[in-house]
C-alpha cells in the first residue's frame, strides 16, 4: 500500500491556502507558534494545519483574527468559502451574485521554449462577479491565471498576456497548458492516434512538437484570456 502525504488529499486549493498562510506570515516576520498563541491555541496548533492539514478548515473566528492580525482578506488564506446571511453578503460585496476571486500564481506558461514552474502560491487574485462568469460559460470551473511568456502562439495569445486556466478540462483538443518536466507550455494539443499529441504553435515559425500523452501533465484548458493593446 503506498503512503500518501497527509495533504495530497486534499483539494488544491485546499493545499494553496495553507502555502500562502505560511508564506505571508514568513514575509511579515512572524511565525506559526506566535500566531497559534493569538488565537489561544497551543504553540503547535498551526504547525499541524500548514504542515499535516489537522484541523481540516480553521473556525471562522481563528480565521478572521489570523486575516485581521496579518492585514489580508480572510479569502485569500481560507480553505473553505465562509457562508454568511444574504444580507452580509450583500452588504460586502455591493452586489447581490457575489464575487469569486481567480488566483494569481508566480508561474509563467511559455508560448516559447519553455518557462520553469516555481512553488503554486498565489501572489494576487483576479475577482470576478458570479453573474460575469456564468455569462462567460465559467461558472463552477476550477480557474487560475498565468501569464504567457513568448510568441509561439502569437497572434493568439501575446507575451504579457493573462489566461484563465480551467483544471477541471484535461481532456480532448484545445488550447492547454502542459507540464513537460519542469516547463510549462501553452500549446494547441492535436491527437496524433491512439497515446500520441502534437503541441502545435499559433506562430508559424515553430515546428510542431510530437509527444507521447504519457510525456506531459496537462494543467488544464485555457478558457479565457486578457492583455494590454
Amino acid at each position: 500500500m503506498d503512503f500518501v502525504e497527509p495533504l495530497d488529499r486534499y483539494e488544491p486549493e485546499e493545499r494553496y491556502a495553507r502555502a500562502r498562510l505560511r508564506e505571508i506570515i514568513r514575509e511579515k516576520g512572524h511565525s506559526l507558534s506566535a500566531l497559534a498563541r493569538l488565537i489561544g491555541r497551543n504553540p503547535a496548533y498551526l504547525h499541524q494545519y500548514v504542515g499535516r492539514g489537522s484541523p481540516r478548515h480553521l473556525d471562522e473566528p481563528d480565521l478572521m483574527k489570523i486575516a485581521e492580525f496579518l492585514g489580508v482578506d480572510h479569502e485569500v488564506i481560507a480553505t473553505r468559502e465562509i457562508v454568511r446571511p444574504r444580507s452580509s453578503r450583500m452588504q460586502a460585496s455591493g452586489d447581490t451574485e457575489g464575487f469569486v476571486q481567480v488566483p494569481r500564481l508566480p508561474l509563467e506558461a511559455s508560448a516559447g521554449p519553455g518557462a520553469f514552474s516555481a512553488e503554486e502560491i498565489s501572489y494576487d487574485a483576479f475577482q470576478f462577479s458570479r453573474r460575469w462568469l456564468r455569462e462567460m460559460g465559467l461558472e463552477g470551473a476550477d480557474l487560475t491565471a498565468i501569464r504567457v511568456e513568448g510568441d509561439s502562439m502569437e497572434p493568439l495569445l501575446r507575451s504579457g498576456d493573462e489566461i484563465f486556466v480551467d483544471r477541471n478540462k484535461r481532456g480532448g483538443e484545445g488550447v492547454f497548458v502542459v507540464r513537460i518536466g519542469d516547463a510549462l507550455h501553452v500549446k494547441q494539443v492535436q491527437s496524433r492516434g491512439p497515446g500520441d499529441i502534437a503541441l502545435i504553435s499559433a506562430n508559424d515559425a515553430y515546428a510542431p512538437i510530437e509527444l507521447a500523452r504519457e510525456e506531459i501533465e496537462v494543467i488544464g484548458r485555457v478558457v479565457w484570456k486578457g492583455g494590454r493593446l
